[in-house]
């Protein structure tokens, strides 16, 4: 439906409730019963038969709902001459709808959100010459500049200059990776702070970064409907009620007693019991900062059996820090760490603020101020400090600015650290520093909460390397863990699952999840620190960097769901008596059509009780990382070559 259609039936119940108390109006002021009466036909008329039309249309192609008896019920009022009866069920019909509409939000539009953050140009060499031109214009062979802060254009491989690239939104890893001659690039990774001379290996629309746009595109289109919570309820309540009625005019031949049925069956409890119990769901969840986007995807919270989970930055915190240090002969571990910290303090690449953080904290006080300072972007960097010469960055780097130190480096690495950093003070081997991600403190607790909720299978699927993926689900105690997957990889996960008919939950972080996150049942995007394009392929979007609220957002869409359930049972009971009096003439259309608000006002009492605090949501939030002392740190460490 789009946006003028939407506003149209939002506008009609406030229609039909002017056309109600206008007639009433009318009625007092002039004192002619046929004034007030023509006044509520007109509004009847008005209102009742564009929704009786939409239901035919509705139902021509197949689409069998909750507005069936409704519309039955206008058109028998109008049939009859009972205007008044109809109002209020034309109000009651689309007056559901207007909340159902308001509790689904704004929609998500992942593909759009993607193209625009697609790299839009490049600078392409012609000898001496530089030609700046569309990304869409790029050939393969081509040879293009890309200048710090850029993004790649399209798939390439880096024929002159060094830098650091990010490319954690494509493949989850969080360290920029050194590249240098030789290297192969994908596009729309983000340059550093380095120069690059790149060949073009494909067009712009073949590269990587269209291939998850692509992926993004398919998973929504193929995506199934959502049978709506009330539809389910009114595949067999519809049928019921027109028995009721086929067996009342089969007895009495009374068309009036027929109308009264329908009045106090329309389905009330059906249309307003989800909406409003799910405009209470989103509503607490939004106070825990837990964005649901629409009713569906609260609806399907509910139901999830299966939870998928990428590794960076959902399971853990997606940013490596100091984990521990190997000293030098004849070295102290607490000078080398300080003296690495000076001189880091002048550097940019993203892991030299946390060497600094880690000396901070050893020393528990400033550090000294180095002089001197040359960096070689993504490799290094060195500077004098307190009458020493350090080093600090990848072997390479080190080995150049203090050849002396080479082969003592290379005999202190033991190989068991794949992210390290390595340091020599004055031409000696002064240690190595090694990084790891780290487990987010809560995830076990997170992962067996789950279980007890009944989501009881849970899949680690990551764009990282296979041992670091196996190495975060042994200490998490996931069973099944795979890395090295593409984009691709994780949608092909997502739909297996969902062809054996399991409901998905897929909680990520990066754009290389933003086509599973569309593909399954409901996409949890962690978005503490700004999320992206993520956000926008996913329905549901935690906005703090707590794993624990995948865990809430659980529970509150099952008690959502629990809540609707009781609303709409105990709704139709008090309909199913109140059609059986109907049925032996003892409730009037009028009357009925009174007697279904006050079983409505009921309904939305109780459906209320949705916004309100429910049982296990209130416990007091876990810290998101583990301290560096405890086990597992050096277990869950993401590979990368060594860098600063």
């Amino acid at each position: 439906m789009n946006s003028r259609a939407a506003a149209h039936w939002t506008v009609l119940p406030v229609i039909a409730v002017a056309f109600i108390a206008g007639g009433a109006i009318v009625g007092q002021v002039t004192g002619s019963a046929e004034f007030r009466t023509m006044t509520w036909w007109l509004g009847l008329v008005g209102t009742g038969l564009p929704l009786a039309w939409r239901t035919v249309r509705l139902a021509l192609t197949g689409r069998f709902a909750t507005d069936v008896v409704a519309t039955l019920a206008v058109l028998a009022a109008i049939v009859l001459g009972e205007p008044l009866a109809g109002l209020i069920i034309v109000v009651m019909q689309t007056g559901g709808e207007a909340l159902e509409r308001y509790a689904e939000g704004r929609a998500s539009n992942a593909v759009r959100a993607l193209e625009e953050a697609a790299p839009r140009s490049a600078h392409r060499l012609r000898g001496e010459s530089i030609e700046d031109i569309a990304a869409s214009d790029v050939e393969p062979g081509d040879l293009l500049l890309v200048r710090p802060g850029e993004l790649v254009p399209c798939d390439a491989e880096v024929i002159d200059g060094r830098s650091s690239v990010d490319a954690s939104r494509l493949t989850g890893e969080p360290i920029p990776v050194h590249v240098a001659p030789g290297t192969r690039i994908l596009s729309g990774s983000a340059n550093g702070s380095g120069a690059l001379t790149v060949r073009a290996l494909a067009r712009a629309s073949e590269s990587q970064y269209e291939r998850i746009v692509q992926l993004v595109r398919t998973a929504q289109a193929s995506k199934s409907p959502l049978q709506r919570l009330a539809d389910r309820y009114a595949v067999w309540f519809t049928p019921i009620t027109l028995v009721v009625c086929a067996i009342t005019f089969a007895v009495t031949r009374d068309w009036v007693r027929v109308l009264a049925v329908l009045v106090v069956a329309t389905p009330c409890p059906l249309i307003l019991a989800t909406p409003i119990a799910v405009i209470g769901g989103i509503n607490r969840a939004a106070r825990r900062q837990i964005v649901i986007r629409t009713g569906g995807a609260l609806e399907q919270l509910g139901r999830v059996t299966t939870a998928l989970f990428d590794k960076t930055g959902t399971l853990t915190i997606g940013r490596p820090r100091v984990s521990g240090l190997v000293r030098g002969v004849g070295f102290d571990a607490a000078r080398v760490l300080r003296l690495a910290g000076a001189v880091e303090q002048h550097a940019a690449h993203p892991l030299a603020r946390e060497v600094v953080d880690a000396a901070m904290a050893d020393a528990a006080g400033p550090l000294p101020t180095a002089r001197d300072v040359v960096e070689a972007a993504g490799r290094g960097v060195e500077g004098e400090v307190e009458g020493s010469v350090v080093a600090v960055g990848a072997r390479s780097f080190v080995a150049e600015r203090q050849p002396n130190a080479a082969r003592a480096l290379a005999g202190l690495d033991d190989g068991r650290a794949s992210l390290r950093a390595y340091v020599a003070i004055d031409g000696q081997a002064a240690g190595l520093i090694d990084f790891a991600d780290r487990l987010r403190d809560d995830a076990v607790s997170v992962l067996n909460e789950l279980s007890a909720l009944g989501v009881d299978r849970h899949l680690l699927i990551t764009g990282d390397q296979a041992a670091s993926a196996r190495a975060v689900a042994a200490a998490t105690g996931i069973r099944e863990a795979w890395g090295d997957l593409s984009p691709e990889g994780k949608v092909r996960f997502v739909r297996d699952a969902v062809e054996r008919g399991e409901r998905v939950m897929m909680v990520g972080d990066g754009t290389n999840d933003a086509p599973a996150l569309s593909a399954a049942t409901v996409g949890i995007a962690m978005a503490a620190h700004g999320g992206g394009i993520s956000t926008e392929a996913a329905e549901v979007v935690i906005l703090n960097d707590r794993l624990g609220r995948v865990v809430e957002a659980v529970r509150i869409g099952r008690r959502t769901m629990r809540i609707a359930r009781q609303s709409i049972w105990v709704g139709l009971g008090l309909s199913g008596v109140a059609m059986v009096l109907a049925a032996l003439g003892r409730i009037p259309p009028t009357t009925g059509a009174i007697l279904q608000e006050v079983i409505d006002v009921a309904v939305i009492l109780n459906a209320l009780r949705a916004s309100w605090g429910g049982e296990g949501l209130t416990r007091p939030d876990a810290g998101p990382v583990r301290p560096l002392s405890e086990p597992c740190q050096t277990t869950c460490q993401t590979a990368r070559p060594a860098a600063t």
